[in-house]
């Protein structure tokens, strides 16, 4: 395929997208596990395994509507007089059923000590109150423990909390699971020039970033909790940075490049921040930020242009959050089937749709739009020097 290298700009130190975001991952320790209710678990990993508190089924249930009859113990066919009926959810049968006798049951409830199997109606012939047809011993009749015997173990510590891993946990009668929390995200959106609601102004610009930060800091296992809209200038930010610890992180929207409306390093080196990653050798998204405030959060800081504030976001966040989370990383890679701009110098972060013939570029992938990334499903990680071989994906948060 078509290979192009560009080599018109000059050439400027920045830390390699590859390590950069390594040292994102590698700054943070998983947050402490906590446990919370059921609904609150979905999607997180466990952080022990799920173990049956109850056995399943907790006693000896019928699985069939019919009659649970007692003796002829090799295919009976009785007859058997019928002595009562036990319904699911109602009060099991007192008395333990002797040979001959028999009781109308229904799917899910106790079967009476002494019981054999369950004649299911189908098979079942009336006559007053006797009942006969021929019943297989031990069939129709679930023993307790048959599925999940008490005290098993389920679930290993790390698998995700999925809808159906919720539904299990509470036949297992759990209350709560024992989880990674969600790390809580601060953001902090900034500039005079952006609007947040209807169409802007000539020289304004809507918000395009404050949109997307919920859905990919959920999507790396974290939650936006906050959301602050700041004027430039650096007292705003400096205020509000240094409100930021009941966060676990600091998103800054807007202020990590050197232009003169550009603050958040004089106010990081104010609070005396220790700055990890300034810079990234990465197109787009180079001017991105990544410091950690004394005995606070790590502050991540993002470009105003709304793709390359979104490749910052896959190269820093991401990778902190998931972290944070013991959120697992998938790694996957493919083939370009489409012609790519490969750079001497700089990773290209290039939106691209999965297919059976590889990855395609869909274009329309300017720093200040996301109309490529909002076409794509995936980022093709095209390193620097890229000659054709297979490239990482990074996989675009999904909808829902």
């Amino acid at each position: 395929m078509p290979v192009t290298v560009l080599r018109d700009d000059p050439v400027v130190e920045a830390m390699s997208w590859a390590s950069a975001r390594a040292l994102a991952a590698g700054s943070v320790v998983p947050l402490e596990p906590a446990w919370v209710p059921l609904a609150d678990a979905l999607g997180r990993p466990l952080a022990a395994p799920l173990t049956a508190l109850v056995a399943v089924p907790g006693v000896d249930v019928a699985a069939m509507d019919g009659y649970a009859v007692a003796g002829y113990a090799v295919a009976g066919a009785g007859p058997w007089r019928v002595t009562g009926r036990v319904l699911a959810g109602g009060a099991c049968y007192a008395d333990e059923l002797r040979p001959g006798e028999a009781v109308e049951i229904a799917t899910g409830a106790p079967t009476p000590a002494g019981a054999s199997a369950v004649l299911p109606y189908e098979r079942a012939a009336v006559d007053g109150a006797q009942v006969s047809g021929a019943a297989e011993a031990g069939r129709h009749i679930r023993r307790r423990g048959e599925d999940i015997a008490e005290g098993a173990v389920v679930l290993g510590a790390g698998a995700t909390a999925t809808p159906a891993a919720l539904g299990l946990a509470a036949a297992l009668g759990h209350d709560e699971l024992l989880v990674r929390p969600r790390p809580r995200v601060a953001v902090l959106i900034t500039g005079d020039e952006v609007v947040h609601e209807g169409l802007p102004a000539p020289g304004r610009v809507r918000d395009a970033i404050g949109p997307f930060l919920p859905g990919l800091a959920a999507w790396a296992g974290g939650r936006v909790t906050s959301t602050d809209r700041l004027p430039d200038g650096p007292e705003a930010l400096r205020a509000a940075l240094a409100a930021g610890a009941a966060a676990d992180v600091v998103v800054v929207c807007g202020a990590s490049s050197k232009g003169p409306a550009d603050h958040l390093r004089a106010v990081l080196d104010d609070l005396g921040a220790d700055v990890l990653v300034d810079g990234v050798a990465v197109r787009p998204g180079h001017p991105q930020l990544l410091a950690r405030l004394p005995g606070g959060p790590p502050v991540v800081g993002l470009p105003g242009n709304p793709f390359a504030a979104l490749g910052a976001a896959l190269t820093l966040l991401a990778p902190i959050l998931r972290e944070l989370a013991g959120t697992p990383v998938h790694a996957e890679t493919s083939s370009l089937a489409g012609a790519v701009r490969a750079h001497p110098r700089d990773t290209r972060l290039v939106p691209v749709r999965r297919s059976g013939r590889g990855a395609v570029p869909v274009g329309h992938d300017r720093p200040g739009s996301l109309w490529g990334a909002a076409l794509a499903d995936a980022l093709a990680v095209v390193p620097p020097g890229w000659a054709g071989e297979q490239v990482e994906l990074i996989e675009l948060p999904p909808g829902g």
